[in-house]
């Protein structure tokens, strides 16, 4: 698969997931008062998306670290706003990190 598809792959699941909890899991948020945490999951997702489908032939490790940095981020946000379990906000910031080194990446053109 090449890297161009994968950006779109992850680009499709951020607004299958935003409008997944928009809609399907609303009450469910609202009750664990969690929304602004899947809409801030969501916002990630989407915005690494976006630049891992521009980096994706220029720089396809960085669509790689930043993809990692979608499952980690995103998906720890994710799963804590469905299941309020806090404690995955512990894991959260490695995602960050890993966001981090994809622009790092970019800024000094490595790889």
């Amino acid at each position: 698969m090449t890297t161009i598809c994968f950006a779109a792959i992850l680009g499709f699941l951020g607004v299958s997931l935003g409008a997944f909890g928009a809609h399907s899991l609303k009450n469910l948020l609202e009750s664990y008062g969690t929304t602004a945490i899947w809409q801030t999951a969501v916002l990630y997702h989407l915005v690494h998306a976006v630049a891992a489908l521009w980096a994706a032939e220029k720089r396809p490790v960085v669509v790689w670290v930043w993809t990692a940095g979608v499952v980690i981020f995103s998906g720890t946000l994710y799963l804590l706003a469905v299941t309020n379990l806090r404690w995955l906000g512990a894991i959260t910031p490695i995602g960050g990190v890993l966001f981090l080194i994809g622009w790092l990446m970019i800024a000094f053109k490595r790889n």
